[in-house]
């Protein structure tokens, strides 16, 4: 039995290094603290989602999508709140190059924009006159251009949406945000989640959970060439069987870090992959990991959201791409 299955949830404290950070591969313990534990920052989700972090505000913001709500966290004195609810049922987050909160709503079928003044610009609800799916994750690029992936999840059920019908294939978008076009860049995922750029963006990594609510498909982790904002020779990185990847990061030293969980409970929490997709560390939670991003006042904390909690672990590396 694995030693992480021991590791306690309650606030008990363990003997270091904790046994629910799993070195295997000798290239992972440059990243692994020894005396760093997982720590649980709160519980009472119903499916925590979309994490972010404001380093000018030192907090995080993630999606609480069932409960339709964002909630923060913050930092200085360990406290939650609600940061705004109802929130149309919103799922990922991320920040534009002016720091503003751009998000994916389920609800509306939309991605946004939270402005300063704290008034709301939708940035894209339809494509080609038809509506979008339910908008998942999205990341923004150094030229301002905004990614996003329309897999419906939230059209599929009434629990984080509305349930309605698919006008849309399920794509993955680059949205100019001076000119409010939009265009295809992947059309060959049967549902895409998660994405993230390599460090120098010459590389898009995007998950595709087509093998989730038995939808049946694949459950891996695949790559592209960016170039002039086309992708091109996509391949599979990793393949997450028996369970799936949601969430992903790179690091600075182009680390993936990926959620993942559904499949076997030793698959609950973060894989970590070298470059080359080597896998060489996990995280283990008590429940599956819906996503991740890096933050805290040195960026070198890795905030995980999973269904009913969120956690945090320090480590020795900050993202690639932290706002």
């Amino acid at each position: 039995m694995s030693t992480w299955q021991t590791r306690p949830w309650d606030g008990t404290p363990i003997r270091y290094p904790d046994p629910a950070i799993e070195i295997i591969d000798p290239r992972f313990l440059k990243y692994a603290i020894g005396n760093a534990a997982v720590d649980r920052l709160y519980t009472g989700l119903r499916w925590g989602e979309g994490p972010i972090w404001f380093g000018d505000a030192r907090c995080l913001l993630f999606s609480d999508i069932p409960n339709n709500r964002i909630m923060r966290w913050n930092e200085e004195d360990n406290t939650m709140s609600i940061y705004r609810k109802p929130a149309n049922f919103c799922n990922g987050h991320t920040r534009d190059r002016q720091g503003r909160l751009i998000t994916c709503e389920h609800g509306t079928r939309r991605v946004t924009r939270t402005e300063y003044d704290g008034s709301i610009t939708v940035l894209i609800d339809q494509f080609n006159g038809k509506p979008l799916n339910a908008p998942n994750d999205v990341i923004v690029k150094s030229d301002n251009s905004i990614w996003f992936t329309d897999p419906g999840y939230g059209i599929m059920l009434n629990y984080e949406g509305f349930r309605a019908e698919y006008e849309l294939p399920t794509n993955v978008y680059r949205l100019d945000p001076n000119t409010g076009q939009a265009t295809v860049v992947a059309n060959d995922f049967i549902r895409p989640n998660g994405l993230c750029f390599s460090p120098d963006e010459s590389k898009l990594y995007i998950t595709d959970t087509g093998a989730s609510h038995g939808i049946g498909g694949p459950a891996h982790i695949r790559i592209f060439d960016v170039q002039n904002d086309m992708l091109s020779n996509g391949r599979i990185f990793a393949d997450m069987k028996p369970g799936f990847a949601d969430g992903i990061r790179c690091d600075t030293d182009g680390n993936l870090w990926s959620s993942s969980g559904w499949g076997e409970p030793e698959d609950d929490g973060v894989k970590v992959f070298a470059p080359e997709g080597d896998l060489i560390g996990k995280i283990h939670l008590p429940e599956p990991c819906s996503n991740l991003c890096f933050g805290g006042r040195m960026k070198n904390r890795l905030f995980m959201t999973g269904g009913m909690c969120l956690y945090a672990l320090y480590v020795e590396t900050t993202g690639a791409q932290t706002p």
